[in-house]
């Protein structure tokens, strides 16, 4: 089974391939996407803008398509970065400006829990068919731990492996991660016939 993946983060792709690897699905990058004008992500929820990238980049996919709108909630910060989790430092922002951004507003915060969610959108010429939801609870760190992963990875511990995202193979990520998860829900139905 092949379907194509609309997404222009690199470390996205890698994982969503890695899944696809591990699941017996080919997960293929839109060609070309980065030619194809983004659709402004005016949603106020990780489903309202999975769906709107879906809807846009499956009018150029010859088949299904996915899109995701993923990010990381923080309870202290009442659900803050959300959807605006790539861009939490300004439009185009560094991972590490948003890192900091981050650990600034809540240096003073008694709480750190926080999840990261994924919502990935599946459509087909432009209707979408079924989105998939996906979350991990962990905590906010009070400095970076890991090279590995990207966004908020290294600041994002999680307490039942005793590690940050950061600190963890793609491998390992990938069995517990809001990516994962909701992933694994989409390759759950499609390999079902869309039923």
């Amino acid at each position: 089974m092949k379907i194509c993946c609309a997404t222009g983060n690199p470390g996205k792709l890698r994982e969503f391939q890695l899944a696809g690897r591990l699941l017996g699905i080919d997960i293929e990058p839109l060609a070309d996407i980065k030619a194809i004008p983004p659709p402004e992500e005016t949603g106020a929820t990780f489903e309202e803008n999975a769906r709107l990238k879906a809807v846009c980049y499956s009018a150029f996919a010859p088949g299904p398509l996915f899109a995701d709108d993923s990010g990381l909630e923080v309870d202290a910060l009442g659900g803050a970065p959300g959807v605006y989790s790539a861009r939490y430092a300004g439009e185009h922002a560094s991972d590490a400006a948003n890192n900091q951004l981050l650990l600034d507003r809540l240096a003073s915060a008694a709480s750190r829990a926080a999840r990261f969610v994924c919502v990935i959108a599946v459509a087909e010429k432009g209707i979408v068919t079924a989105t998939f939801r996906g979350t991990v609870e962990g905590e906010i760190l009070h400095a970076a731990r890991g090279p590995a992963g990207f966004g908020y990875d290294p600041l994002f511990f999680y307490p039942p492996l005793n590690a940050s995202f950061g600190e963890l193979d793609d491998h390992v990520k990938f069995g517990i991660s809001h990516r994962g998860n909701a992933l694994r829900a989409m390759l759950q139905y499609l390999s079902h016939g869309r039923r």
